[in-house]
């Protein structure tokens, strides 16, 4: 068997892309932005923060700049402005936005050697030299990290869960064996909690 490393890559990266946009679909405009955890995660706001990082990882790094203004990243953005979407961000321009990020990714990672050499703008620079391979790793790390919280966070929306509509990635059941699943779950935890 031979395995090209771009290509196996390249999977990894895909599958967590398309993971994380699958969490919208279907979703109301309201459902898509709407903070769920007291640090205020979301959906869109994970779609354009993970847009803004492929951006920087797999263009900037590397000398090679999309272009594409993120008004968010600069300087004198307040705090966490990439963690989520202003009313006036469409869907549309967040998920365009995203595929942008893709297509000049993907340009990168097919254009250079994987122990090609960059600098991450952001990090120290006595400490920001990585290869092309570190940062698509790095990528493959933070997207499926993000389509995690994205998972958590769908779930709570409408209980929808998994890499995509057509796999769970769960165990089967019924509503009501998740439900004895979850209550067996509980009484364990009090069961533990009353014997500490």
């Amino acid at each position: 068997m031979t395995s090209d490393a771009k290509a196996d890559l390249h999977f990894y990266l895909q599958s967590a892309r398309d993971a994380l946009l699958w969490k919208l679909e279907g979703l109301s405009e309201y459902d898509i932005r709407r903070p769920l955890t007291p640090t205020g995660t979301n959906l869109l706001g994970l779609v354009k923060h993970v847009a803004s990082m492929e951006f920087g990882y797999l263009g900037d790094t590397f000398g090679r700049p999309s272009g594409e203004p993120l008004p968010w990243l600069e300087d004198d953005a307040e705090n966490n402005a990439d963690m989520w979407a202003t009313a006036e961000e469409s869907r549309e321009y967040i998920v365009g936005l995203y595929r942008r990020a893709w297509a000049h990714a993907d340009a990168s990672i097919d254009a250079l050697a994987l122990d090609s050499t960059g600098k991450v703008p952001w990090w120290p620079s006595d400490a920001n030299e990585v290869t092309l391979h570190h940062a698509v790793v790095r990528m493959i790390a933070e997207t499926h990290q993000h389509a995690g919280h994205a998972d958590i966070v769908r779930e709570l929306i409408d209980g929808a869960v998994g890499l995509n509509k057509d796999n769970a990635n769960m165990a089967p059941g019924d509503p009501e064996w998740w439900e004895r699943y979850r209550s067996r779950l509980e009484r364990a935890a009090q069961e533990a909690a009353r014997d500490s």
